[in-house]
């Protein structure tokens, strides 16, 4: 689960200082403030690592990935090229990490892991991109020491190891520099040759790409819903970042069972379809086949207050539009990181307070008794979601700890992110001004205009 996240000179923000990410972390804020440039951020780095060209510093996207960001001048603060990309993103491990010197036999145990890097450019035609520097750093857990290992480029251009909390040991006879990295976070293949105890530094690597790899996001502009489906029987990795690949996870995950802490399990379309009726969306939901031996499938629908089954294309278009959202916070995989952005559009103002009940019970949801470790980071414009979600935490159905919320805006020269201080009774100590608007004079104002015209209706 990611914990912290610290940039600098990322499209609209300067310097984001060190945000905490909680289980249930929210964000808020005006159109184009810079909340977007958070979450882009971490899918361009799960898009990197996942880039089968390793001499790929930073793949900011193209048309077959979650976000496309142009060239790497257009992704650096106020397109200055000569500014330096640094940040520096932090973890839980999923199992305690054990690194043991074979020189020494000094053994390092951690639980989570801090990753730093410094991208830069250098060139101006277009400007060549290249790793300063980057590190890991394994935070102990039993002798509180930690154990950092890097590489930092020269001004030779050669890359040297940086280790701290560790003494590598060079190899007899080859003590020329490592080979520069793989993408932004890789060390080299030849530095174990290189030296005789650093066989540890691949695990370093692959936690940080498990952690990325465990990134799905689910977009605001969800496709339209079809009257016929077909699934061959593959089992998608998530819904699809419009939420295409929707009912393929619905049929995919058929033979998945949830439940909340002593309580029943559940099949997966049976969740989604009590969470439908909860949100009062619909009262029934079915994905069925068209035909015995058919690969073809169609959602049908029930209306509230109707009695007549009708395909999902025929019903409200936000019965759609929800749907992706709530099969996504159940059939993502454990100790998943779910993006949202703006999972409230199309939704009218009972189901968006309902929203936040739903992202409490699927961070607590179990699949086969055993937690899942869900973590929501959720783009919101919305009020009523907000207000849900405070009110839960005054009744006492989620803890204020495993609940991180943000507002964002836009500063005189960059954008600002200023955390919202909510207390155990739900209070917002610091609730920013005209956060959702002026609700208050809006009141006023209508007021005071209505009794001008009954006073003028008077007169005349």
């Amino acid at each position: 689960m990611l914990t912290e996240l610290q940039i600098e000179n990322f499209k609209a923000w300067r310097h984001t200082g060190r945000v905490r990410l909680a289980p249930l972390t929210f964000l808020f804020g005006a159109n184009s403030s810079g909340k977007s440039s958070l979450h882009q951020f971490l899918l361009m780095l799960r898009q990197t690592v996942e880039s089968p060209d390793r001499r790929r510093v930073l793949h900011t996207g193209d048309a077959s990935t979650p976000v496309d960001l142009g060239s790497y001048v257009d992704l650096i603060h106020r397109r200055d090229p000569t500014r330096a990309l640094d940040f520096e993103l932090s973890w839980k491990l999923r199992e305690a990490l054990d690194v043991l010197d074979a020189k020494t036999g000094h053994r390092t145990r951690g639980g989570a892991m801090t990753f730093a890097a410094r991208v830069q450019a250098v060139g101006s035609t277009p400007p060549r991109v290249q790793v300063a520097s980057f590190s890991y750093r394994l935070h102990g857990v039993e002798s509180h020491e930690d154990l950092t290992l890097g590489l930092e480029r020269e001004k030779q251009g050669a890359y040297r190891v940086v280790a701290h909390g560790y003494q590598p040991v060079m190899t007899m006879g080859r003590k020329w520099p490592v080979s520069g990295p793989s993408h932004f976070h890789a060390f080299p293949d030849d530095l174990q040759t290189r030296f005789q105890n650093l066989e540890f530094a691949p695990d370093l690597t692959l936690t940080l790409e498990q952690q990325l790899s465990s990134v799905v996001y689910l977009g605001p502009l969800r496709e339209r819903p079809v009257r016929l489906y077909r699934w061959s029987g593959e089992e998608p990795e998530h819904v699809g970042w419009r939420g295409e690949r929707t009912v393929d996870a619905l049929l995919a995950g058929q033979g998945r069972r949830f439940n909340l802490k002593r309580k029943r399990l559940k099949p997966l379309q049976v969740m989604v379809a009590e969470w439908l009726k909860r949100l009062e969306v619909i009262e029934a939901f079915a994905v069925l086949p068209i035909g015995h031996g058919r690969d073809e499938y169609e959602v049908r629908v029930r209306a509230p207050g109707s009695r007549e089954e009708v395909l999902l294309t025929d019903v409200g278009f936000g019965v759609s539009q929800v749907l992706p959202v709530v099969t996504l916070c159940f059939y993502a995989a454990r100790q998943s990181t779910i993006i949202l952005e703006q999972p409230e559009i199309h939704l009218h103002p009972a189901v968006q307070a309902g929203l936040a009940d739903l992202f409490i019970e699927a961070a607590a949801m179990r699949e086969d008794g055993a937690p899942r470790d869900l973590q929501l980071i959720v783009e919101s414009h919305s009020e009523h979601l907000l207000r849900r979600l405070l009110r839960r935490v005054a009744d006492g159905s989620v803890d204020p700890e495993t609940v991180a919320a943000y507002f964002v805006r836009l500063g005189p020269s960059a954008a600002v992110i200023e955390p919202l201080d909510v207390d155990e009774l739900g209070n917002v100590r610091n609730w920013p001004k005209n956060f959702f608007g002026d609700q208050t004079t809006d009141i006023l104002e209508q007021t005071r205009h209505a009794r001008q015209r009954r006073q003028l209706q008077a007169v005349g």
